[in-house]
């Protein structure tokens, strides 16, 4: 899709956030969304939200009906009897957010921008996790000075999380690199996380693969921010479009059919080559967009989360279903 969208209030010309307005929005956040949601997660949490994996704790004999993939054969030749693997669920979870704070993340049609949504969902879903003894990090795109800040956990941490996504600031002047995240993302995950990359996915080509790749890892979800002035222009005469990174103005005509039929072609085949990729590279996607209530877009993310853990339970139970050949 063309990145020439209605000129975006210049991000370099705010103000840093006020001080106080990160606790301000985080104690409104968990007040009107948090404190609705907790009943509806609380007692699922393992399916929403699931640790990194499974930890060896003990060996002991096999005894009939045990998994026998679990068998432990270096300890079984050993001691002349079969023993079996015994593991301790890890729930503990590290969650990172990758964030797209470039020029087009300031585009909104009203009063609200996708910047704003992004910093919503980040900081109700970073509370929700560390609330629960989780540690949330992130890595700052796009702006003045790229940050990248380390997983903790508590509401201390998620206030210093608002804050810098309060106060930064999109460097203008260049085309968003989604690969440049992701791939500096991927040297910084040492442990297994869930890691949400939140974006409008308007960047130049190269991404699918390093997102694919950090998919092979970890548990990933791309979160898409959309407004809805990028999939239908209103007739609104000659207008001056900008491209809110580049800073390139070009005068259209918005009563124009053939440039609403080429517009309609072009958004047409970016959806079509989007989901192509986000299947490519073997993640959810969940979209965000500028009218949607946070509250919502949270629940549909608990019943993608739900869904997902109800095919890879159907899944694992075809599997142990399965006849297995024991050399």
């Amino acid at each position: 899709m063309p990145k020439r969208l209605p000129p975006p209030e210049r991000p370099d010309d705010a103000p840093s956030a006020a001080p106080g307005s990160a606790e301000r929005l985080l104690a409104r956040l968990e007040w009107k969304v948090l404190r609705r949601l907790a009943g509806q997660i609380e007692g699922d949490h393992p399916t929403v939200f699931r640790g990194r994996g499974m930890d060896f704790a003990d060996l002991r004999e096999y005894q009939p009906h045990d998994d026998v993939r679990h068998i432990d054969w270096n300890v079984t030749a050993r001691l002349q009897e079969p023993h079996v693997r015994q593991y301790r669920e890890d729930r503990d979870i590290t969650a990172w957010f990758l964030l797209d704070l470039s020029g087009s993340i300031d585009f909104g049609a009203r009063d609200v921008r996708k910047r704003d949504v992004l910093i919503e969902f980040v900081a109700v879903m970073a509370r929700w996790l560390s609330r629960r003894g989780n540690r949330v990090g992130a890595v700052l795109y796009g702006t003045q000075a790229d940050i990248a800040l380390p997983p903790g956990s508590g509401r201390p941490h998620v206030l210093e999380l608002v804050q810098r996504m309060q106060n930064a600031r999109a460097l203008h002047g260049s085309t968003t690199d989604l690969g440049v995240l992701l791939k500096r993302a991927a040297g910084q995950l040492r442990r297994r996380s869930m890691v949400f990359v939140v974006s409008d996915f308007i960047s130049t080509p190269g991404w699918v693969v390093p997102l694919g790749r950090l998919a092979q890892r970890h548990d990933v979800l791309a979160v898409r921010l959309v407004d809805p002035l990028e999939r239908e222009l209103p007739d609104l005469g000659i207008v001056t479009l900008e491209d809110p990174e580049t800073g390139e103005r070009e005068w259209v005509d918005l009563g124009e059919r053939a440039f609403r039929r080429r517009f309609e072609a072009t958004i047409a085949e970016r959806e079509s080559a989007l989901a192509v990729a986000f299947n490519d590279a073997q993640v959810d996607v969940l979209e965000l967009g500028t009218e949607d209530p946070v509250i919502d877009v949270l629940r549909r993310f608990i019943e993608l989360r739900r869904m997902r853990a109800r095919l890879a339970a159907g899944a694992t139970s075809a599997a142990a279903a399965a006849p297995m050949a024991v050399a």
